[in-house]
């Protein structure tokens, strides 16, 4: 049944995690810009007082000069915050920067250098240790007060966390959401010089790690052209990893040449690699301090009476809400479990493919396999992926230390006692946002 949004009945979506100021106006944005979604209930919830005001305030000044009339309230009990939500949208971060700067310092005392650290890898596995127990109680809620609400995840490391999640609560309908797909798109048109919007694609994988398997202007297939820019130093220097794994595997893959870095066994290994492909290591902690930074200006912006940019994103949610609402048929990409849509990776594992959404809800494509190199990059992170969720939901620390071993960048550089030994510390330093089953788990010799 088509639910189109009246003055009586707009949707109702619950932010999440909405301290994250800034992404939750740059969502509130997109989803206000749609006039069909003015009037919209937008309730607001975080942990942190100060965060969820600010929150609040931006969410008020961004329906305010959007002319948008959306009912924005404020929600320290989540509980509160999601009765009767239509949509859900998730952002949240557990244990903020103070556990983000332990998941890069414990590895870094092995000598193992990470980028990014929040989807893949040593920091991809804790982060998603940290975050299901929180995601599986967010379900719960769910079922409760908003049982046929769609859960729309944009919090890291998304494989983990939805096949998490459709694992122990497949009741609740949710997809994965992330912009790589998108922005790699917009990447590759700037570098064979035509614009985004005649690029026809085709794109499918893991999260983070989905390949362009088909890449066309006007009809013609331009993977060529991508070839030939490679080849001019400025535009190779932008993007030096994935055009390498362009380069051997025949494809280019999503996300940046900075995640890729450390998605791999080969480029992180020695500091000649790092120097060649000028890998910045460390850098997600750069960003996350100049997020922290970046929050106090926005709130302190707002207390004077600022003004901010408003310009429409290139995220999913919006586009779900709104075709969901009104029945406009729309193309997204989405991470949702794989049944049966890529034939070459496990089923039950997280992918990422494309999907139909329109007032009958998403509906993934079924892609076939993929070329075989393209699979078999992305199969042991299918297995890293799985072990976390089986350690989470079994209580199974053996668990974390298989997926630690399987990670193809920390079994390039440590021996399978030093990654043990690692699991231990990241363990210990993280035990008060872990599941207790691993913390109680007995530590085999």
């Amino acid at each position: 049944m088509v639910r189109i949004a009246t003055a009586s009945h707009p949707p109702k979506i619950a932010f999440v995690g909405a301290g994250s100021v800034v992404f939750t106006k740059n969502l509130l944005t997109d989803i206000l810009s749609f006039g069909k979604l003015h009037g919209a209930r937008i309730s607001l919830h975080d942990i942190d007082y100060e965060r969820l005001e600010t929150a609040g305030m931006m969410a008020r000044w961004t329906s305010d000069v959007l002319g948008a009339r959306a009912d924005v309230t404020e929600h320290l009990d989540r509980r509160g915050a999601l009765e009767g939500a239509d949509f859900v949208i998730n952002a949240v971060q557990i244990g903020m920067h103070e556990a983000t700067l332990t998941d890069f310092e414990v590895p870094r005392k092995y000598g193992l250098k990470q980028t990014i650290a929040d989807s893949m890898g040593i920091g991809g596995i804790f982060r998603g240790l940290r975050t299901i127990p929180f995601m599986l109680d967010l379900a719960d809620d769910m079922r409760e007060v908003c049982p046929d609400a769609l859960l729309l995840n944009y919090t890291n490391p998304m494989s983990i966390l939805m096949e998490a999640l459709y694992t122990a609560r497949p009741e609740i309908k949710s997809v994965g959401l992330c912009h790589s797909v998108p922005y790699t798109a917009q990447e590759i048109s700037s570098y064979i010089g035509v614009e985004p919007e005649d690029l026809v694609y085709e794109c499918a994988g893991i999260n983070h790690i989905a390949w362009m398997t088909r890449l066309e202007v006007g009809g013609e297939d331009v993977y060529p052209r991508l070839f030939r820019a490679m080849e001019d130093p400025e535009i190779y220097s932008k993007d030096r990893v994935r055009f390498e794994l362009m380069r051997n595997f025949g494809y280019f893959v999503t996300e940046s040449s900075e995640h890729n870095a450390e998605y791999t066994p080969y480029f992180l290994k020695d500091e000649r690699l790092i120097e060649e492909f000028d890998i910045p290591v460390d850098d997600y902690i750069r960003r996350s301090e100049e997020n922290l930074e970046l929050y106090r200006k926005t709130r302190e912006k707002l207390l004077n009476g600022g003004s901010f940019a408003l310009e429409r994103s290139v995220e999913y949610g919006s586009l779900i809400i709104h075709s969901t609402v009104t029945d406009t048929p729309r193309r997204v990409y989405a991470n949702v479990r794989n049944t049966g849509l890529v034939t070459n990776l496990p089923d039950g594992a997280c992918v990422e493919v494309p999907a139909l959404v329109d007032a009958v809800g998403l509906r993934p494509v079924r892609v076939g396999a993929l070329p075989p190199q393209l699979a078999a990059t992305c199969g042991p992170h299918t297995a890293v992926q799985n072990l976390t969720v089986r350690a989470a939901l079994e209580g199974e620390r053996e668990h974390v230390y298989h997926a630690a071993m399987l990670d193809r960048h920390a079994a390039s550089v440590l021996s399978m006692a030093e990654i043990r030994s690692l699991v231990d510390d990241m363990i210990s330093a993280h035990e008060n946002l872990l599941p207790p089953g691993i913390l109680s788990s007995k530590v085999k010799g």
